[in-house]
């Protein structure tokens, strides 16, 4: 039927129903009908953080979450908190119980087996390890729901063009998560660019002081155990073939291996050098160079690195040079810089014509 023919209908027939205010909406009410039902994939340190988020807007209800693992520790990394499907549970439904708001958060060990099950599902939230990025990703975009993906938004460059073409073709909703993307530190930055507080900007250096969580690592863990019963690790593999469970994977420190991460640059470089690529419209570079600073190989990231990016001059802006840094690398301190004060463990300096900034 029509709307039209509806509320005709409806018109003649003078039924009229009081019902509350909650039901239909209003000041500080979100009607049922408008309400975003979301649901967790990968509920470790920054997956729980980003649901924390959610949970404090009012037309969002999360739902679900899945996890191949039961709980774990973060207590020794800078979450300092808990991982795992179950107390990430027992967070959502203690929120709605403390609302007065009734219903069960369902939990799934393999997230595929909730896009199927959960038929109120509009959106999910995935912050699995990066490797799992554009799996994950991918078939939820086929299931219909919409996606916000943490950063790195895939593993690689040949994810990522096939995350694209799904993401528009779907017509869904999809949101990469950078939250210092929205910082007032990095939009006060473009505006003095924009302005030319500095001049024409030829220059940037960014850097910082990630490190790896594996120090004494040379390659593959020899040290390879089966998993422990908290953890399904074939889940948490995903297509990855040939790997055994190694505390030198999980939690945390699989960003260290090329498998599953991609080293500092991968895990800090759509922060640090968000301003730049922002402020500049730095699209893809004519030349990429890149020297590790320790032993790396193809298993395993080096300790730190230095990058040189070469982007072409644009109807805008001359050509611009871009120097990364990490694993406690630093570049020199700017003439006019405080002699006595260092430079920070992170930042980026725009170089331009007259002057420099530092954000």
């Amino acid at each position: 039927m029509q709307r039209r023919t509806v509320l005709q209908a409806g018109i003649a027939a003078s039924v009229f129903q009081i019902v509350p205010r909650h039901v239909l909406g209003g000041p500080g009410h979100t009607p049922p009908s408008e309400t975003i039902h979301i649901a967790l994939i990968g509920a470790g340190g920054r997956g729980r953080q980003v649901l924390r988020g959610m949970l404090a807007e009012e037309g969002v209800r999360a739902i679900a979450v899945a996890d191949p693992a039961t709980e774990y520790s973060l207590q020794q990394f800078y979450y300092r908190d808990v991982g795992g499907r179950e107390p990430t549970r027992e967070l959502i439904d203690r929120h709605y119980q403390e609302q007065g708001r009734a219903g069960r958060c369902a939990v799934y060990e393999d997230f595929r087996e909730m896009l199927q099950a959960e038929r109120d599902l509009d959106a999910v939230v995935c912050a699995t390890p990066d490797h799992l990025h554009a799996y994950v990703s991918a078939l939820a975009l086929k299931a219909g729901k919409h996606v916000y993906c943490e950063k790195p938004l895939t593993h690689n460059i040949a994810e990522a063009r096939y995350l694209a073409d799904l993401a528009a073709s779907s017509g869904l909703a999809t949101q990469m998560g950078n939250q210092g993307h929205s910082a007032d530190g990095m939009r006060q930055t473009l505006e003095w660019l924009a302005a030319g507080a500095i001049g024409q900007v030829q220059r940037v250096e960014a850097w910082v002081g990630g490190h790896r969580w594996n120090p004494t690592l040379t390659g593959r863990p020899e040290e390879q155990n089966d998993a422990p019963p908290w953890l399904n690790w074939d889940l948490w593999m995903g297509p990855r073939e040939g790997y055994r469970f190694s505390d030198a994977y999980v939690p945390v420190a699989w960003r260290d291996f090329w498998a599953f991460g991609n080293s500092n640059i991968g895990d800090f470089g759509c922060h640090d050098l968000d301003a730049a690529c922002w402020a500049l419209d730095l699209a893809a570079p004519t030349s990429i160079e890149f020297h590790p600073a320790g032993p790396s190989n193809q298993e395993i990231g080096p300790h730190g690195c230095v990058g040189y990016y070469h982007f072409p001059a644009t109807e805008k802006r001359g050509p611009v040079e871009v120097t990364w840094m990490d694993g406690g690398l630093k570049p020199r301190r700017p003439v006019g810089w405080d002699a006595n004060r260092p430079l920070p463990s992170r930042g980026i300096l725009f170089h331009g014509s007259e002057g420099v900034l530092f954000c």
